[in-house]
């Protein structure tokens, strides 16, 4: 069977719709309509004679032909990309896409401070952050790499550490102390009202403290749960509890005075953030520069 030109670029966007799964969320990242898409996967099915996507009102499925077709082509096309990629080498300004998929706090405390200098160095790159808590598969989801702090990185993934060691404390605003007071000791805090943090994987995050040697785990249960730093802040702000949090993200806070240290002898130091990418692929040159200019600006120490 001869392959035509527009079979190519139908494989290209069969590629994506299997990756994400979603005809608009392959759209998207294509940049075309879902409609655009669909008429041309269904052209792709008519001129091969196989069904390769089962459509549903709520998902998009491999049948077993879109499998084989997958596990064919997928690679010989990661090999093109890698291939154009390697053309950046000879070009006197580097270009590209990269897609990264960061930590709420790391948007906040790593790239905030870094895009403005980058984006001025290599204007032709392009960036796409999408910013996410939640834990997925940044390989599987499209993205070239991922920004989480160094406990949570997967372990099949290489990884450079972005930032020192972070500082993890509870805090809470004058008027909550004022009104309940302030604990003297982990233990104490089942007396008090905690907003609970709640983790990319669904689980509220214990909090852990440390002086002296002594380490307390505390089970916040609480009311009140929470998944992003921003909605935590305001929370404290508003005299709603006791929050914890890292550092970095309430300094800003604490120095002003909205906020009170809670336990500040007890606040324990955590692994810092790191970005990691899959092993399997090599790394795009945006990417690489946008890690040398976060090692090089050091935004969270290093």
């Amino acid at each position: 069977m001869q392959i035509r030109r527009a079979d190519l670029a139908d494989f290209a966007y069969f590629i994506e719709v299997a990756r994400h799964r979603s005809f608009r969320h392959a759209a998207t990242e294509l940049g075309v309509t879902p409609s655009t898409l669909s008429h041309a996967m269904r052209g792709l099915e008519d001129r091969l004679g196989v069904r390769l996507l089962n459509r549903t009102t709520r998902s998009v499925t491999l049948t077993a032909a879109g499998a084989d077709l997958l596990s064919s082509i997928q690679t010989p096309f990661e090999e093109i990309s890698e291939a154009a990629e390697n053309l950046n080498r000879f070009r006197e300004t580097p270009a590209g896409r990269v897609r990264i998929n960061v930590l709420e706090d790391a948007a906040t405390l790593i790239l905030a401070p870094v895009i403005p200098i980058f984006v001025e160095r290599y204007p032709d790159v392009e960036l796409d952050i999408s910013v996410n808590n939640r834990l997925i598969d940044v390989i599987e989801s499209g993205f070239d790499a991922g920004v989480r702090y160094g406990g949570t990185v997967p372990e099949d993934m290489i990884a450079q550490r972005l930032s020192a060691d972070i500082r993890w404390m509870a805090a809470a605003s004058p008027a909550y102390l004022d009104q309940f007071g302030q604990p003297d000791h982990p233990g104490a805090l089942s007396q008090h009202r905690c907003v609970g943090i709640k983790l990319g994987n669904n689980q509220i995050y214990d909090w852990e403290f440390e002086r002296d040697g002594e380490e307390a785990t505390i089970a916040v249960g609480g009311h009140i749960t929470v998944d992003t730093s921003h909605a935590l802040i305001s929370l404290a702000l508003n005299g709603v509890g006791i929050v914890y949090g890292v550092e970095p993200v309430l300094r800003p806070y604490l120095d002003s005075g909205q906020l009170k240290p809670v336990l500040p002898d007890w606040a324990p130091m955590g692994p810092g953030c790191h970005i990691y990418y899959s092993s399997r692929r090599q790394v795009p040159t945006g990417l690489r520069l946008l890690i040398d200019l976060i090692r090089e600006i050091k935004p969270l120490g290093l």
